[in-house]
């Protein structure tokens, strides 16, 4: 199976021995992001809302790398640091997936990288 790495400016530089996603003949696996600011390279301020809104954007910013885009995500998997956040990350997740939204799982974790609230890793099919 021949695979290649995809990389982008536009989203948050790898903080470990992995890559931003990986692209297969049928498929590209998005790593996990977090709220960072791929411009300045710093986590974002904010409440979850701001946080996940950024995660959203790093992900768009790695298919848009790949030739894709969230139309083409099949599964999504939403880690968060407090369940009590879920509603609100469910929230400004949903805008992003607005008609048939890929399959999911969410699932609550006592740490994230870097101490962040929201990590969410995807797949996508073409």
């Amino acid at each position: 199976m021949a695979k290649s790495v995809v990389y982008t400016k536009n989203a948050p530089e790898p903080i470990g021995p992995y890559s931003q996603a990986i692209k297969t003949k049928r498929s590209l696996y998005v790593s996990g992001q977090i709220p960072i600011d791929p411009a300045v390279g710093e986590l974002i301020k904010g409440n979850i809302k701001d946080q996940t809104r950024q995660v959203m954007k790093n992900i768009s910013a790695i298919l848009y790398a790949a030739e894709l885009s969230l139309n083409d995500v099949v599964k999504c998997t939403i880690f968060v640091k407090d369940m009590n956040d879920f509603a609100d990350v469910n929230h400004v997740y949903g805008k992003y997936f607005q008609e048939n939204p890929p399959a999911r799982e969410t699932v609550e974790v006592s740490r994230l990288p870097k101490d962040v609230n929201v990590e969410i890793s995807c797949i996508a099919e073409f």
